[in-house]
């Protein structure tokens, strides 16, 4: 895919309409690589103006702060904010939901201010403009699909409906987990959890999680964050159940089901 650079469209006196935050599992997590190249595929295809940062682009710091490294989640900051100042940002899309709360939430206390949406927002807007159009008979009509809050799209950014309205386009049958929405339970990977082991417990959490998803009877687990897809898949190959659960993310979905 060619897909441009904030640098070389600088270059060529170009403004792109939005910049696409790629974050540090969309780049170089080999699941969800395919996850950015699905998205990215979207933009392209309604014809949407987007650059990345590519190699200027640092981690948001979000790990870090989680950890209680605040001096070095700062510096990072610093160096994206400088980075994207310089380029006049206004407008970023991050398919990552740790991405998003921190650039939205967390950046304008130390001098960056910018419009910041989650990919499942921006594909309803696209959805309900009428951009991106769905075959009539989608690999997805009829399909028993059990959505996953991510928590910091959920409980920390109030995003519950954006991603259930884009799976209903899909003309599948959504079915909710007992717990969902504001009650909707971690996939064990958030606050830096992600990078650490285990602390001791009965059951990990991400294999409570997938146990619920399971019990729903859904042939497919939606998920809008890299993290807890990981922790999703690594639940249903924990329990087995990979040839007949799939982990996907909502742009996968409709990027497979575009005309």
């Amino acid at each position: 895919m060619q897909v441009n650079t904030m640098a070389e469209m600088m270059m060529n006196g170009e403004t792109p309409d939005i910049l696409f935050w790629v974050g540090c599992a969309g780049s170089f997590d080999q699941r969800a690589q395919k996850i950015t190249k699905a998205f990215a595929t979207i933009l392209d295809k309604v014809g949407y103006k987007f650059a990345i940062l590519g190699k200027e682009e640092v981690c948001t710091g979000d790990p870090a702060r989680r950890a209680g490294n605040e001096f070095l989640f700062q510096m990072m900051a610093y160096q994206n904010i400088q980075i994207l100042n310089g380029y006049g940002i206004k407008k970023i899309v991050t398919t990552c939901p740790h991405c998003f709360n921190t650039l939205k939430n967390e950046y304008p206390e130390l001098g960056g201010n910018y419009e910041v949406i989650h990919h499942t927002s921006l594909l309803q807007q696209l959805i309900d403009e009428g951009k991106i159009k769905m075959k009539e008979a989608g690999s997805f009509k009829g399909k028993k699909i059990s959505y996953h809050d991510s928590c910091y799209l959920g409980r920390a950014n109030n995003i519950y409906e954006a991603p259930r309205k884009v799976l209903e386009a899909l003309d599948a049958e959504l079915v909710e987990m007992k717990r969902c929405r504001k009650n909707g339970l971690c996939c064990g990977a958030g606050g830096a959890q992600m990078f650490k082991e285990d602390e001791p417990g009965d059951k990990r959490i991400n294999i409570e999680r997938t146990d619920e998803a399971l019990a729903t009877g859904a042939g497919i687990i939606a998920a809008a964050c890299p993290f807890c897809n990981t922790m999703m898949s690594d639940g249903v190959k924990n329990r087995e159940k990979e040839n007949e659960v799939a982990v996907l993310d909502i742009a996968e979905m409709i990027v497979e089901s575009m005309v």
